[in-house]
């Protein structure tokens, strides 16, 4: 399989992970144009992603000379470490469930923002856990990172503020629905890579105490994400946060330009998480998933300057969001440089 084993390259990785992290819900905001809900929009979302990691392990984790090959892994069947990884899948779609509605209700640069941050440092700290618990020392400067994960604490709560400004101008928006949702899936997604990296052979990835090969621990992900996509998405189509409720009908009802565009997302996001896994042990566990994670400065920008989420806000609002901006870049390079 591929790997990448210098530093400076798996940082770059993480920066790629990053912004597909930080872009994928641009198509799920091209197909909400066209009355499009999430709940659809999730089915094929849900197909890129497994047809990207099943793609990437068959090809970059069944070349090269590095390590044991997908096929190899399969072959073997650790159901213990495979498990692990499946679990991610599952905790993670559950996750963003509620954050693809947060983003319907509230928009790119509320939900990732808040329910992206708060599975960022949640991740961080877990990752951080993750790598005490096998009795490792953390490899690099223990007080910048808490600095960096304080500094992101204020960001989410000042863009909690600056959406309840948004919002107080806007007849109909309750800014308590859409918050609620993406705290929703921040707490659920920042445990997903740690489950993931457990399923890991840790001579790939530190705090890893599984002995699947990244590509095939993405590849599980991937497939808890397939399994469980019927049973989440089937109940947020019966019980839709916004508009009303769609069925399977409306579903193959959908052009093909909307079906495709769907499953760009997915690719879009498990591109990332592939290539993040490809530099995941370059970069310990605590900073793979740190910078990854800073998609929230990314979808921000998407949000602001692209879809103009803010436009027509109170005055005294752009302040808030600047800060915003501001901080969680501190935070990223506070983060980045505690390694």
């Amino acid at each position: 399989m591929i790997l990448v084993e210098n530093y400076f390259l798996a940082i770059l990785c993480c920066v790629v992970c990053c912004i597909c992290w930080g872009s994928w819900a641009n198509t799920q905001k091209m197909v909400a144009a066209k009355n499009w809900s999430f709940e659809l929009f999730y089915w094929d979302l849900t197909i890129g992603l497994f047809l990207t990691a099943a793609l990437a392990a068959v090809t970059l984790g069944s070349m090269g000379s590095e390590g044991r090959t997908f096929f190899e892994d399969i072959t073997a069947m650790d159901w213990n470490s495979i498990k692990y990884a499946i679990l991610g899948g599952i905790v993670w779609n559950f996750g963003n469930i509620f954050l693809t509605a947060a983003i319907a209700v509230a928009g790119m640069s509320v939900g990732f923002p808040i329910g992206g941050g708060l599975a960022w440092i949640g991740g961080i700290i877990f990752n951080y856990l993750l790598i005490a618990f096998t009795g490792q020392a953390y490899p690099g400067n223990q007080l910048l990172l808490w600095i960096g994960v304080v500094v992101i604490i204020i960001a989410i709560l000042i863009c909690g503020k600056a959406y309840g400004r948004l919002s107080s101008g806007k007849s109909g928006v309750t800014p308590k629905k859409g918050i609620l949702l993406a705290v929703m899936a921040g707490i659920a997604i920042m445990f997903f890579y740690g489950l993931v990296v457990k399923s890991l052979d840790p001579q790939y990835v530190t705090g890893g105490t599984g002995t699947l090969s990244p590509y095939t621990g993405v590849f599980f992900f991937a497939l808890g994400v397939l399994v469980s996509t019927p049973i989440f998405n089937s109940i947020a189509m019966r019980n839709p946060v916004s508009g009303n409720k769609v069925t399977m009908k409306d579903y193959f009802a959908g052009s093909t330009r909307t079906h495709l565009i769907g499953v760009l997302g997915g690719l879009i996001w498990m591109g990332g998480m592939v290539v993040s896994f490809m530099g995941a042990g370059a970069a310990n566990p605590a900073i793979s998933y740190a910078l990854s994670n800073a998609s929230p400065v990314v979808a921000m920008i998407w949000g602001v300057f692209v879809w103009k989420e803010f436009k027509g806000a109170p005055k005294g609002t752009n302040s808030l969001i600047s800060s915003m901006f501001i901080l969680f870049i501190l935070g990223l390079v506070l983060i980045t440089f505690s390694n």
